[in-house]
């Protein structure tokens, strides 16, 4: 049945305003995206940035007897109440150290307490009303001081806010993170180099592909309970150890580098490996020198992609035993050490107020160099990437 020319106008007015319609909501839902982004990093920068702060206050410090055996400084018992109980614990270590400093004195400063800390940052605190006025008498006279908290970047864990850090959980995310590079990177390319040139294509390897394809989907704390009852149980690889850690994260990982090192193979024409095969060259030639270092932008864009989501990860390695306390640097792979998620999960969890811009400068660190890994597997994608 044929249509008038008005029929088909108002049909395509219809479809016009669809579209547009379509257009908005999709504008809408965009912007509350980026409203609901820019709300998150706002807050917690707000929250965050004041744990790179720190409370300081100058006192006298006498090196007696006393100090020495029960490890208390001769302060002021008013100051003392404003100090850190970590400084006082340091007295005796600094003495044995130097045996010079017994019987001297000096003014230094030393770590505030978290509730000078909170009090000087405009939070809530728990100082009484003769404590804050002595804390206003100091800051007049500038003996009080908000300085760089270089103690968050060179000190592990502590119950003490104040004297908390992330040395401890870094260095473990970093020997984590070698563990799962040194499994996933090789075992995950060689295996993606077998099924695209290599592997015929039958029942046996469609079943593989399906199982990879499936196992990148699957929650992480599945493979946290994998590993937990393989390397642990099974293998007795010791506990809260980045050993176990490495291995647990490399499971979860080989399917995202699998699948990246794949495409990547796939990218690569045909005509080159037809190329190769023209000179004399073997199937495994032709992967090694051809195929191979034209699909490794697009590998190590995957690799690092997948590492970043490992290094995010917490769910895996709470249930494989790294939330463990660690105040000191491991000093090998087997030894007990937490990671920067699972550090910021115990954060969050700790009653103290104080702990609260902990966790927040913990996650903008964690941010940060997730961040940076993106964006460097963005620019080496960029820059060594070839159009065929």
């Amino acid at each position: 049945m044929s249509q008038t020319f008005d029929e088909i106008s108002s049909q395509l007015r219809k479809r016009h305003r669809r579209s547009a319609r379509l257009k908005w909501i999709s504008m809408g839902a965009l912007g509350l995206a980026g409203l609901f982004l820019l709300w998150f990093f706002s807050d917690m920068l707000g929250k965050g940035l004041p744990a790179f702060q720190q409370a300081q206050i100058q006192v006298e410090v006498d090196y007696n007897e006393d100090a020495s055996r029960m490890g208390r400084a001769a302060l002021d018992p008013d100051l003392s109440r404003l100090v850190s109980r970590t400084f006082e614990r340091m007295i005796p270590v600094q003495i044995r150290e130097n045996p010079e400093l017994l019987g001297t004195s000096e003014t230094r400063w030393v770590l505030a307490n978290a509730q000078v800390d909170q009090y000087l940052k405009g939070h809530r605190h728990k100082l009484n009303e003769q404590q804050v006025v002595l804390v206003d008498e100091l800051l007049a006279e500038g003996r009080v001081e908000l300085k760089f908290n270089t103690n968050f970047f060179t000190t592990g864990d502590s119950k003490m806010a104040e004297a908390s850090g992330i040395l401890s959980a870094a260095v473990g995310t970093v020997m984590t993170m070698l563990v799962t590079l040194a499994i996933a990177f090789p075992i995950g390319v060689m295996t993606a180099v077998y099924l695209e040139e290599f592997a015929p294509d039958n029942r046996f390897t469609q079943l593989i592909e399906i199982n990879i394809n499936n196992l990148a989907a699957i929650p992480s704390i599945l493979f946290g309970l994998l590993g937990l009852a393989i390397f642990i149980n099974f293998f007795g690889v010791p506990r809260s150890s980045p050993l176990v850690g490495g291995m647990t994260l490399a499971l979860m990982t080989l399917p995202v580098i699998i699948i990246a090192t794949r495409t990547a193979l796939r990218s690569v024409p045909d005509s080159i490996r037809h190329a190769a095969f023209g000179v004399g060259c073997s199937r495994w030639q032709m992967v090694r020198d051809h195929v191979l270092p034209l699909a490794m932008p697009g590998i190590m864009t995957g690799s690092i992609i997948g590492l970043a989501q490992a290094m995010g990860e917490t769910a895996p390695l709470i249930i494989v035993g790294m939330v463990a306390f660690i105040p000191d640097v491991g000093a090998s792979f087997t030894e007990a050490a937490t990671v920067l998620p699972a550090q910021i999960f115990t954060w969050a969890g700790e009653p103290e107020k104080a702990f609260v811009e902990k966790t927040a400068g913990g996650i903008l660190v964690l941010l940060t160099i997730l961040i940076f890994l993106n964006a460097t597997a963005v620019i080496l994608r960029k820059k060594f990437e070839r159009r065929w």
